[in-house]
């Protein structure tokens, strides 16, 4: 036996490394973290529902263990841990979880407290009907099925869907450079808003928001986000929604009253939810509430008690709703896999046309496929109508020939199929009986053919079919159905304003703060002092020996301060504005946008935004206004891309705004490209000299522009 030697290649690192990562990144993108547009599933909850179907586990049948729907998932579809499969189908057995359950589970899948599921030797499962939608039609071409990893068998590259599922469930997931966050939604709104569209291709979104008016979270809750908002998330693709607790005032004896938490935002684990309250509860965070207790059940059920009988029950939740988690904001980013190859970022209406593209595409190809099957049977048909009428002379050929096959074809004028029918005939059909039938068949048959031939050639006939099964689906999944009623209540964001405000004053009446103008100073040493009333910053101002200003601006008597650890340094300070978005970047080239109001802290120790790894630091955080963001790097390379690049996050590391192979960031800004860009010493660059610095995110730039601050930093635009 002669031994082979290893392969050896000599080749850079930084090239090797290079393919390696790309294969990664694109097998994470493509294969596990992303969903298709079309049936709403990453690859794994694809495989388990097609795994299930082939262990003919439909509705109404008897369940089987989990662990043998995830033992022939591993082993025929996807080869990964038996427990990551496991926690996926959990997951789409969970009524609290996904909107619309694929699954259904019996035994224990976890809850809304936390808990996770028992073991997968314990439970059992079984498709639900709104799963068996989504697999109708595999049996008639209607999608293309792929060789699976071990080149055995063959799966499906996409399920024909009946309904939007990737709307309807919504989906989660993070990629390498990417994350998807989908809510889920009222499935017959989405039929309501995909009919629309099909009628009329050009619609607006505004008509498509009559219908889709937001999310429809499995656990309840009241939307109370500013529509205007909604439809600027769903025009866009990216966005968040801000989502409260359901409660009632619960009168007791005596006039005493309570308040009763019946539903909770969702994703928020109920646990955690009132452990974080009781926290808040020992620190004296919360003046008006004087107790809570969970009485949950099978449903909901959190008990608040107020401090007096006086405190009106709004102004405590809305107190409770700004310092936890029964109010919380959820993102929206629909990066999603088009046709199953390309990811991108698509706003509702994209993604209802790519699934009324696809099921399109599936009515045609299962169309196709039963005229197919009609034509297949019209055929053996007409050779059994051939012969009926002289049977005697079929018996006597069959009886006397010993090839028998060529005599009928020649005596009947049959081709062989139909002679093979014949032949393969069984004698109890040879009757008048059975003619009829046949004679009946073959014209139902072709009348069905020519309603299909019919409707191939017309679109419009097309668009009828698909507005006919949009209308079926409503019909058994849609609001008029137990499962289908819409469960998040959308409330007016003019009401949220006004009580929010009236919370602050009364949070500040209890904190005994008073607002006053005054005005902060902060040095370049990190000493910090307040000054009466609003005052303009002078040469005069005197600071400790060796020191020097380095922050100065306005703000009122109604903040506390936070207490800064030895370790942490000051990158801005500024008065806080609600509503106002912020642009938050790392030295390693990494940022996002977040909301300014999640960043408020309600804690001396402050709240933790942005992620960053050891040897990382956090060195800008500017206003996010304009339509362009700029970034420098240490490097002096200056990169200018458009706004909507960047996504908006409540917390995380963000993504990569410049890359760089020596130094890293040193300052990020967004701007308005007519009005320019201004470096730190004030001299503004009309969009003229900045065109060749346009490019898109984390690309590495050019040299800054000539006549540019030594300093590198941008200034205020």
């Amino acid at each position: 036996m002669v031994a082979v030697p290893d392969e050896i290649r000599s080749e850079p690192l930084s090239k090797a490394l290079a393919e390696r990562y790309l294969a990664y990144a694109l097998s994470t993108i493509t294969q596990r973290a992303l969903p298709d547009v079309r049936d709403g599933l990453k690859p794994v909850h694809r495989r388990i529902l097609f795994g299930m179907r082939l262990l003919r586990l439909d509705p109404g049948t008897a369940f089987k263990k989990s662990a043998k729907v995830v033992g022939d998932v591993m082993g025929g579809f996807h080869p990964h841990g038996d427990q990551a499969i496991y926690d996926a189908l959990v997951r789409l057995a969970q009524d609290f979880s996904v909107r619309y359950p694929l699954v259904d589970g019996q035994g224990n899948f976890g809850n809304v407290d936390g808990d996770n599921a028992a073991a997968m030797r314990y439970t059992e499962s079984r498709l639900t009907e709104a799963a068996a939608a989504l697999l109708a039609g595999l049996d008639e071409n209607a999608v293309d099925f792929r060789t699976t990893y071990d080149g055995e068998t063959q799966e499906p590259v996409v399920l024909p869907a009946a309904f939007p599922n990737l709307l309807a469930n919504g989906s989660n997931g993070i990629a390498v450079g990417m994350a998807t966050s989908i809510p889920p939604h009222n499935l017959g709104e989405l039929c309501a808003a995909t009919i629309a569209l099909i009628e009329n291709p050009n619609v607006q979104d505004r008509t498509l928001l009559k219908h889709v008016r937001g999310p429809d979270f499995p656990t309840g809750g009241i939307l109370v986000e500013d529509p205007a908002s909604i439809a600027e998330s769903y025009k866009t693709g990216r966005g968040s929604f801000r989502v409260r607790a359901r409660w009632e005032k619960e009168e007791g004896a005596r006039g005493a009253w309570q308040i009763v938490v019946t539903e909770i935002p969702y994703q928020v684990q109920k646990s955690k939810l009132i452990e974080r309250i009781a926290e808040l509860l020992e620190q004296k965070r919360l003046p008006l509430l004087d107790d809570i207790h969970d009485e949950s059940a099978e449903d909901i059920r959190i008990v608040l008690t107020p401090k007096s009988r006086a405190v009106e029950p709004e102004i405590l939740m809305e107190q409770l709703f700004r310092a936890s988690d029964l109010e919380a904001r959820l993102p929206l980013n629909m990066t999603v896999l088009d046709k199953g190859l390309v990811p991108k970022v698509m706003g509702l209406k994209e993604v209802l046309a790519a699934f009324a593209a696809h099921r399109r595409e599936v009515l045609e190809r299962r169309s196709a496929f039963r005229l197919e099957k009609i034509r297949a049977r019209l055929e053996v048909l007409e050779g059994y109508l051939a012969v009926f009428l002289n049977l005697d002379k079929v018996i006597k050929i069959i009886r006397s020939e010993d090839e028998p096959k060529p005599k009928l074809m020649k005596a009947f004028s049959l081709n062989e199929v139909q002679a093979d029918a014949i032949l393969n005939m069984r004698l109890r059909s040879l009757r008048k009986l059975e003619e009829m039938e046949i004679r009946g068949e073959h014209d139902a048959l072709t009348k069905e053919r020519k309603d299909l031939t019919k409707l191939m050639g017309s679109d419009k006939l097309k668009s009828e079919r698909l507005i006919e099964e949009l209308k079926e689906v409503d019909a058994k999944f849609g609001q008029k159905t137990p499962l289908g009623k819409r469960r998040t209540e959308i409330a007016k964001a003019a009401e949220v304003a006004e009580m929010t405000a009236l919370a602050e004053h009364v949070e500040e009446h209890a904190n005994r703060v008073e607002r006053e103008p005054i005005t902060v100073v902060c040095s370049a040493k990190g000493w910090l002092r307040a000054l009466k009333g609003h005052q303009d910053q002078t040469s005069d101002d005197k600071y400790r020996e060796g020191d020097r200003a380095r922050f100065w601006f306005h703000a009122q008597t109604t903040r506390t301060f936070i207490d800064l650890p030895p370790e942490a340094d000051i990158v801005t300070m500024f008065a806080h504005v609600p509503g106002r978005k912020l642009l938050v970047a790392a030295t390693s080239g990494h940022g996002f946008i977040t909301n300014e109001d999640d960043a408020v802290a309600m804690t001396k120790k402050g709240k933790s935004v942005m992620n960053v790894k050891p040897g990382v630091e956090a060195v800008s955080c500017r206003p996010a206004a304009g339509d362009h963001v700029a970034v420098v790097g240490e490097n002096r390379k200056l990169l200018i891309f458009k706004i909507e690049e960047v996504p908006e996050l409540g917390r995380g590391q963000g993504v990569y705004l410049q890359r760089y192979k020596d130094g890293g960031l040193i300052d990020a800004t967004t701007f308005t490209w007519k009005a320019g860009l201004k470096d730190e010493n004030g001299r503004l660059f009309e969009p003229a000299e900045l065109k060749d610095w346009k490019g898109e995110r984390a690309q590495a730039g050019r040299i800054v522009p000539r006549g540019w601050s030594r300093g590198g930093k941008f200034g205020e635009n």
